[in-house]
């Protein structure tokens, strides 16, 4: 199944196609076989253009993050094939992948976890450098001085471990380590889910600023709704390894097609008590399915308000529906339509 156009576009960065993930589990204590898997990630395609950010969603194992790691070949694919700068990227070795290394970079979830405790933050950040052998003794020094005065910490404090920063500083560690090479692409792992509200906004706006002073592109994933409206051009909506709608932020926002869009959208908070009080919550009935055995058909249909026989038996394509824009794809034989409460079907 085919999501987005195959023909060749220089805009388009990255380009997944039919991803899938498959983790092995294995029984056994002398000879371990394997007796099933779990389905992280299985069939995804998306484009990401320069220069945009696009945003992914949904709940705590859907395989955002897998799907993070399968772009930037930290996992290797179980299926699918992953495209960069028009390069196939899926099968390169580890000596071949690393000129592309340079060119993609991650910001990861945990901004303690992320940094090497018993180094120094001038080692972590110059670590690029020196791996790709391109600056050495002062130069490496004076580079990696930029890069902390780049995202707003005091070079000073080149010799400092990671314990002497508090949770925003070791986030723009992260971000000035993964600005090191000037990338073309980043992709930011759930970059703020661990911090404070404020220190939020900072390294949101942080991120924002880099993207419009090095022509940056991001990925950006995050469970706060909020925050992907906010940075996102465009947005896709992830659900048991399936990406269920792709649109542009406005549309999906303004109106989701897909039923579990729209159930995660009235789940998220709003800053007006008023509008907070007038809203009605989708209140989704029984538990997310193993992603070991997913249902069959639609993976939603178990939990879904509109869900009908043929949603059991026929899985949808991610498509464009009746009356939708060329660019909002979603995947559900009956969506959402304008005017539609599903908090009282």
């Amino acid at each position: 199944m085919r999501e987005e156009s195959e023909v060749d576009d220089p805009d388009v960065l990255l380009r997944v196609a039919g991803v899938v993930k498959h983790f092995p589990i294995r029984q056994g204590i002398v000879v371990k076989h394997q007796i099933g898997s779990v389905r992280a990630v299985d069939g995804v395609s998306l484009e990401v253009r320069r220069g945009e950010t696009l945003g992914i969603v949904g709940e705590t194992g859907c395989g955002k993050s897998t799907l993070a790691r399968c772009m930037t070949r930290l996992h290797p694919l179980t299926a699918g094939t992953v495209t960069f700068d028009g390069q196939d990227i899926t099968n390169l070795t580890r000596r071949r992948l690393r000129p592309v290394r340079r060119e993609i970079q991650m910001i990861f979830q945990d901004p303690y976890g992320s940094l090497n405790p018993r180094r120094r933050v001038g080692s972590i950040i110059g670590d690029p450098f020196a791996i790709h052998g391109l600056a050495d003794g002062l130069e490496r020094k004076r580079r990696v001085q930029e890069l902390m005065e780049l995202v707003g910490l005091n070079p000073e404090h080149y010799n400092r471990f990671p314990a002497e920063f508090s949770g925003g500083q070791r986030q723009r560690i992260g971000v000035a380590r993964a600005l090191a090479l000037r990338p073309k692409l980043i992709v930011c792992d759930e970059p703020v889910s661990a911090l404070d509200v404020s220190i939020q906004a900072q390294i949101i706006n942080l991120l924002a600023g880099l993207q419009g002073e090095f022509g940056l592109t991001y990925v950006f994933i995050a469970h706060d709704l909020s925050v992907v409206e906010h940075v996102s051009d465009r947005v896709a909506v992830m659900y048991l390894g399936k990406v269920v709608e792709l649109a542009d932020a406005a549309g999906l926002y303004g109106h989701p097609r897909h039923p579990y869009s729209a159930a995660l959208l009235s789940a998220a908070s709003v800053p007006d008590p008023d509008l907070a009080d007038r809203r009605e919550r989708i209140i989704l009935t029984g538990d997310v399915p193993s992603p070991v055995d997913p249902p069959a058909g639609c993976r939603f249909h178990p939990r879904c308000p509109k869900a009908r026989d043929r949603c059991a038996a026929e899985e949808p394509g991610l498509v464009v529906r009746a009356a939708d824009p060329p660019a909002h794809l979603t995947a559900c034989h009956f969506p959402v339509e304008a005017g539609e409460n599903l908090a009282r079907a």
